[in-house]
Formats: structure tokens, sequence, C-alpha cells
């Protein structure tokens, strides 16, 4: 593959935990609508995560972009001619989109005309014209027409609370909004609009924020003249597709009788619907014939689809994995479609369900036993997954697999908030933002112990983005219960935090909170880490991207400031760059100073 390198990968010598990061992998290729042989996928072949163009017709694959801390957000125009890139400064995520020729060339404004903005959706239409939604701290969201003839943009949405594009209609006359200005940043609503911005429907399932149900843009029918939106709802009291017909407003209720979250995608030709089915951290996908309403199981291995896509032959790609096994890309027609060159990842242990009995309602981890160390109990990490909206599944992860190779068990803890187990546990966590999601993971730390998993005296609390946060708050309240704590970008000051962050996140936590911090002051002070700092005893690790706009530097090291002053035991790395690092060396630097610093601690 062009401009891919594969030296150091053959180093006899390098760790498994090593060669897990460094071997090359791909994401699912997307394809271009009117050129399917036209694809783009993201790879780290070269260290650093970049994107790639693939002609499927040659085979040829070139590497479209190439900057110092990598890139990931791209798509394809309809026709597969153009790529489109959002360019910012050092993972700060706020830029601008370029675009390039699919073959290669100069990478050229695409949206000349627009400031440099946070992303709120993209949508590309058959003849060049572009949706391109913004948010700055200045406007909040906006949303604009840029022509292909190179006028001037035109601003068709402005509000001051989160919103983005959905998605363009196959005809490129309608615009599917989905936007909060009702005031819940966790439940959307939708509008669809002309491209001169007259509202064509409406569909608000919150009731103008009095109801915590929420909507989403799943796509237009992919047939020109069809005016049928796939969407998402929560009704049922978890996410589900739907058809609505914008034109005359009639909804169509799929009820796909399948546990779990429920998404869905379509097939070329409108014919179909490609489902993909989410339940108690595993995921498949199936066929819902919309003729005759009747679902046929898409074969799968057991494990975790994170991707896929059906393709105009019928055939369906898909990214899969499970804890064991590394990522591939795969089609139902067999074998792989997509492959970088290099070394193959080692594989790890296969993960174990555990259901603990929580304040909340059963809470579902995922533990792993590390190989060759005896029967336990064992030092023990806690992975705090980030979002707070996502979930642990069982995929393959680089990082538990390195604390596996070390001798450490691995918990990962799907606590209230996580995505997958129904709407109520999705939205627990309001007001007592931070604190619920501890006392599950206390519930799960009690049962590992009880259960000689892990060893009381040696466990450590840790996690990236909002599970840096709650490993910040739970070193501060909960004291006792862990020997080291690792945190990556976290929230640490969460006052400041709100302050400084970008826009969307800000709506995000008056959402969680009920309220800004001048509103809602005890809220925020119970749910801030720097409240408990002085309480912290364990040794405390922290990463911090210096031009973050999430999790923003500032907040981060006034807390540092709190542990220095009172000489806690504590170790800060700063790094140039934003929400996490897209170079491989960096991520393996960052997990090995995280090993370093655990093993040290814990006297290992």
């Amino acid at each position: 593959m062009e401009g891919m390198t594969t030296h150091e990968m053959t180093d006899s010598a390098m760790p498994d935990w090593e060669k897990r990061f460094r071997a090359p992998r791909v994401s699912l290729p997307e394809w271009a609508e009117d050129a399917p042989d036209r694809s783009l996928f993201v790879s780290n072949a070269t260290g650093t995560y970049e994107l790639y163009a693939w002609d499927r017709t040659t085979g040829t694959r070139r590497q479209a972009t190439d900057r110092p801390n990598g890139t990931t957000d791209g798509t394809l125009s309809p026709d597969g001619e153009w790529i489109w890139w959002f360019s910012d400064t050092d993972g700060d995520e706020f830029g601008t989109w370029v675009r390039q020729p699919f073959e290669g060339g100069e990478d050229l404004p695409a949206t000349p005309g627009l400031e440099p903005s946070y992303p709120a959706g993209l949508a590309i239409g058959r003849d060049g014209t572009a949706v391109v939604g913004r948010s700055t701290d200045e406007e909040g969201t906006t949303l604009h027409v840029c022509r292909a003839d190179g006028t001037a943009p035109v601003e068709i949405y402005r509000h001051r609370e989160s919103a983005g594009v959905g998605d363009l209609s196959h005809d490129g006359t309608l615009i599917a909004i989905e936007h909060t200005e009702h005031g819940d940043a966790m439940h959307s609503a939708l509008r669809v609009v002309t491209l001169d911005g007259a509202t064509v429907a409406e569909l608000d399932d919150s009731k103008d924020g009095t109801e915590e149900l929420g909507l989403e843009v799943l796509g237009f029918a992919p047939v020109a003249g069809d005016t049928r939106l796939l969407i998402g709802h929560q009704r049922r009291g978890r996410w589900e597709p739907m058809i609505w017909d914008v034109a005359d407003g009639t909804e169509e209720d799929l009820a796909v009788d399948l546990p779990g979250d429920v998404a869905a995608e379509w097939y070329p030709d409108g014919s179909a619907l490609l489902i993909a089915h989410s339940h108690e951290a595993r995921s498949e996908l199936w066929r819902y014939d919309l003729t005759a309403r009747s679902l046929e199981r898409v074969d799968t291995p057991a494990g975790t689809v994170s991707g896929a896509t059906a393709r105009p032959d019928g055939t369906v790609e898909y990214l899969w994995s499970s804890a064991a096994e590394p990522s591939s890309v795969r089609s139902t027609a067999g074998g792989l479609v997509l492959d970088a060159p290099g070394m193959t990842a080692p594989g790890s242990v296969p993960v174990e369900d555990a259901w603990v009995d929580g304040p909340g309602g059963r809470i579902h981890a995922l533990t792993q036993r590390p190989v060759g160390h005896g029967d336990g109990p064992f030092p023990t990490i806690f992975e705090i997954h980030g979002g707070p909206t996502w979930h642990d599944s069982d995929a393959f992860t680089a990082s538990p697999a390195a604390w596996l190779d070390h001798g450490f068990a691995v918990v990962r803890v799907n606590y209230r908030g996580s995505t997958g187990y129904g709407r109520e546990w999705t939205d627990a966590l309001k007001h007592r933002v931070g604190l619920i999601e501890l006392e599950d993971i206390a519930a799960v730390r009690e049962w590992a112990v009880s259960s000689g998993l892990a060893d009381p005296a040696r466990l450590v609390l840790s996690g990236g983005s909002w599970g840096g946060y709650l490993t910040l708050l739970g070193l501060g309240t909960q004291p006792d219960a862990w020997a080291v704590g690792l945190a990556a970008v976290p929230v640490a000051d969460y006052v400041t935090a709100y302050h400084d962050e970008m826009e969307a996140l800000k709506a995000l936590d008056r959402t969680l909170f009920g309220g800004t911090p001048e509103e809602v002051p005890d809220r925020f002070r119970a749910s801030s880490p720097l409240t408990y700092v002085d309480a912290v005893r364990a040794p405390v690790y922290i990463a911090a991207g210096v031009n973050d706009p999430r999790c923003p530097i500032r907040q981060i090291d006034n807390y540092v400031d709190r542990l220095a002053a009172r000489g806690a035991v504590h170790q800060v790395y700063r790094y140039d760059a934003g929400h996490g690092s897209l170079v491989v060396e960096e991520r393996i630097k960052q997990v090995r100073m995280e090993l370093d610093f655990a093993l040290t601690h814990l006297s290992l």
C-alpha cells in the first residue's frame, strides 16, 4: 500500500502488547453512492491514523492525508470524484472542510466563505451542493448551503442550542436536521427543510422538552423522488427504527422484535433495511425486507460488529472483532474485504460476563483473567469507558490486553449512563452526575473482591475522557477503595471545564446538571473531582492533551496544582494533541507510562 511502511513491525523481541498497537488496521470502507468501486477508509499503517482512497476496480490504495497528528474525519462525494476531510489544528477539532480529487491532487478549500468552527454535520448532494453544520461558542449552531458554483454560502439555520445536519435527500431538495432547541441535549427533535430553509415537516417526541424521548436521523431513502426518512426513536424504551414519510407525515412502525437497541440503514435499492442489533455487549446483523416485513439473520461470528454497510450487489461488508480476536473487515460473500500488509496483531483473552445487583438495577460488567498467573485474586484494573453514553462490548481493544499481559485482571463496567441497556439506564445519571456511575462501579468492585477475582489491596481505577473524570471523582469520593488512579484527558474541575469546553458540550452539561454552574452550583460542586481532591490518597497519573476542546487543559492544571500543594503523589504528562492521540507511538508511550506508574506503586 503506497505510503505505508512496516519497519519496526517485524522485531521478534517486541512484546505482544506493543504489537497490538503497531499492527496495521483498517476501518470499514465507505463507498461513494454513485461510484461504489471508489472507497475511503482509515488506517494506522504509517504509524498515524490517516485517510486512504481505494479504487476497487484497479486495486489501487492511496494515502490521501498526511498530518503530524493524524486525520480520521472524512467522506466521499456521491460521484466518488472528491474526498472531503476536516482540517483542524493539532487535534483541537476547530477548523474547516477541504477536499481533494479522489485520484490525488491539491487540497482545496471546500467551503470558501465559512469561518473555522467545530463541525456539526455534513451532507453532499449529487450536484455538488453541500450542507455544512458549524458550531462556535459565539454563534451556537449554524447550517449553511454551499453551492458548487462557488457563490457565497447561504445560512439556513441558526440556534444557540446544539443541532446538526442529519442527511440530504437523494434528489438534493430536502435536508433533515437534528436539533435540541427545547434545551434537552440528550434527546433531539427532527426538522426537515428545503434548501432555502423553509420547514417541510417536524417531529418532536420530547414534546418541547417535557418528555425524555429522542429521535435520530438514519438516512433518506436512496431512491430519486422518495420522501421517506429512516429515523431512530425511543418510544418503547429503547432505540428502534421507523420510517417517516416527510411529505405526507405518515409513520411506519417497523416493530423489530429483537431485545436491546436496534439501528438500521437502507439497502442501496431501498427494498430492505440492514439492521444492527446490540444487546448485552454483543451485536449482530439482520436484513429486514420492507415488502414482506420479515427478518432474516445476516451470518456473523459471535462478538461485536462495529460497523456494517450493504453493497449494491446485496452483500454486506462489516467490521468485526471480539475481545480475543483483532478486528477485520469481512463480507457475507466470504473472506476479508480489506487488509493492511504487515504484522498481525496477537490475540488476547476472551471476556466473561458478570451481572451484579446494584442500587439502580442489575449491572453488566465484562471481566478478563490473565493467563499463566495462577487462580487469583489478581491485581485488577477497572477500565472505565468514556461517553458517558457509550458502552464496553465484546470487542478487541489493545489497552486491556496490555494489562492482561502484565498479570492484571481487567474489569469493565457498563454503569448507568451506558447505552445498550434501554433508555432509562442511559438517562439515569442526571443531576447526580458522576456519583451515580460510581455507585455502580463500587458495586462491581465489591463483587470482584468477594468473588476472588480481584485483590482488594491492588486495585487500579482507570479511564479516559468521561472514564478519566470518573477516575478522579472516584479517587476522591472512594479514597479507601483504590490503590492507584490513571486518568487520561479527564474532567478534573467541572466548573472551569464547563466555561472552557466547546459549545456542544456546554449544552450537554446543562442537560445533565439541570442548568449552568451559576444556576445549580451545588450540583456542579458535588460532581466535581476538584471538590474532593484533598481526600485523594492513591498515587494518581494524569495525561492531558494541551489542545483538547472537550476536557480543556486549564481545569486539569487547577486540579494538579491542588495535588502539588499538599505533596500528593502524582505524575502529569501533557502532550501536543487534542482529546487523545492518533499517533501510534504516542499512544504506546502513554500506555507504557501508565503501566510503569501502576507497577511501581503497586510494588509489582
